[in-house]
């Protein structure tokens, strides 16, 4: 199983940024999918952004595009960032970083087999 350790939570007020870590290891397949989900109180899981490892493309969900980039570290390659930019009030959740084998056909929001604790966002 991958290991995953997200940091970079925090508070911030709406309008404001905050850049989330997720460091990996333990790779048990060649490529995957690399995934954020996130989940409010009362709310379903939402998955907001992902990653192919192979190519590097990346799918967002509509709630965050534009607003958030999801990108592999330059320089370690275990390591990827989300970066939160435009921060609202909705965006207050619980972050989660996935990881899953590449199926075919590119990464969806289904296939996750590994996920870290979470790290926690507020914004207000």
């Amino acid at each position: 199983h991958v290991q995953l350790v997200e940091s970079g939570g925090g508070s911030v007020e709406p309008g404001g940024s905050l850049k989330l870590s997720c460091a990996a290891r333990g790779y048990t397949y060649d490529t995957y999918c690399m995934g954020w989900f996130r989940q409010a109180p009362g709310r379903e899981r939402e998955g907001i952004a992902t990653l192919f490892t192979d190519d590097g493309i990346t799918r967002y969900a509509t709630s965050v595009s534009g607003r958030f980039t999801f990108s592999q570290d330059n320089t370690t390659n275990s390591l990827y960032h989300l970066q939160m930019n435009s921060l609202k009030p909705d965006d207050t959740a619980m972050y989660y970083c996935a990881a899953g084998p590449d199926r075919g056909g590119g990464c969806t929001w289904s296939g996750y087999n590994d996920w870290g604790q979470g790290t926690q966002v507020t914004v207000s």
